[in-house]
Order: C-alpha cells, then structure tokens, then sequence
C-alpha cells in the first residue's frame, strides 16, 4: 500500500512535473494570471493526462515499439478533443480566454513524456495512480501561482474582491514576466525545502 501511495506523492512534490522536472511550462504561465483560467486546464490537463495513461497502459502490450510515439499522441488528442468541448460547453467565458492552451495539451511534453516513461512500463492501476499524482502536482502549483498572480495584479480570488478598494494593483502580476517570477520563487522554496528535509534525516 505504501508503494502506491509513493507513486502518488512522487507526482505532487520529489518529481513534480512543474517545479521538480520543469517541463510544460509555457502554459503554466500563460494561464496563471487568472484563479479561473488556472482551475479550468487544471481540469483539461488531469482529465487527459489520467486517461491517456490509463488507455496506454491497458494496450502497451500490443503496441509496436515503433510507432508508439504517434499512437501515444492519437489518444492524447482525443482525450484533449473531449477536454476542450466539455470546457467550451460548460464554461465557454474561460475557455475562449485560454482555449489554444488547452488544444495545445495535446502536444504537451508532461502527458507525452508521462506517457512514455511510465504508462508505457506499468500496469493499469498504478498508471492511474502516476496520473493522480502527476495531476495533482501540475494542479497545485498553477493554481497557487495565480492566487498569488491574481491577488496582487487584480485584487481579486476568481473575481472576488479581496484587496480593499484603495489597493492599486501591480498590473505586472498578470503579465507574463510575473509568471517567471512567482514560478522562481516556488521552485526556490521547494528546492530548500526538499534539501532541508535531507540533512534533517541525516
């Protein structure tokens, strides 16, 4: 049980796709300057990165080592396909402010390399579980960073006022240098906590 478990932690923080393995990050900074637009491809992205693996996994076994890259990409495209009319269906005003995003999943190097390195070497539960994992850990962080983004560019969390009315917003948290800047900072923090963590051991 602890095994997997571990398959899930190892997804949220010692190999986080974000801040640890540092892939996928163009849409990471596109889509944080929002809580909305954050929440919304974290829906896309753990619902086609858990899907894909889980499909890939079930038919590893009669896929040819030769042409499992496009076949990875096949179903990645249509779990993203499904993705973005569900997200243009049910939340069409966040969808249109990040929709080149979200079809972008498709190609995005996380669920493709997810894909290759894990899905296309286990079983079907504990590619689930690599995908819960790795979806949580994307989640996390992007949605953290545009609380952050989003607080002090907007004065708001997902629209709601919550900086007083005379707070004058840093306009430059919801452009994308700020991304870079709230991103650093994440990694910085989890690198020395993550090292902290080893020498209290020792």
């Amino acid at each position: 049980m602890k095994d997997k478990l571990k398959i899930i932690w190892n997804g949220i923080v010692p190999s986080n796709p974000v801040l640890i393995l540092a892939i996928g990050l163009c849409s990471v900074v596109a889509v944080t300057n929002f809580v909305k637009n954050a929440l919304l491809m974290s829906f896309a992205f753990s619902f086609v990165l858990i899907l894909s693996e889980v499909i890939v996994s079930s038919i590893r076994k009669w896929i040819p080592d030769e042409i499992r890259v496009p076949i990875f990409v096949v179903v990645i495209a249509t779990f993203t396909t499904i993705a973005a009319l569900l997200s243009h269906a049910y939340f069409p005003s966040v969808y249109d402010a990040i929709k080149l995003y979200i079809l972008l999943v498709v190609v995005n190097c996380i669920i493709i390399g997810r894909a290759e390195a894990f899905a296309y070497k286990n079983g079907v539960f504990d590619s689930l579980l690599d995908g819960i994992g790795m979806s949580l850990g994307y989640s996390w962080v992007i949605i953290t960073i545009a609380i952050i983004r989003e607080l002090f560019g907007n004065g708001t969390i997902a629209n709601i006022r919550v900086m007083p009315h005379i707070y004058q917003p840093a306009l430059i948290m919801v452009l994308p240098p700020a991304g870079f800047l709230v991103l650093g900072v994440l990694v910085g923090w989890l690198e020395w906590s993550l090292k902290r963590k080893k020498e209290a051991k020792k």
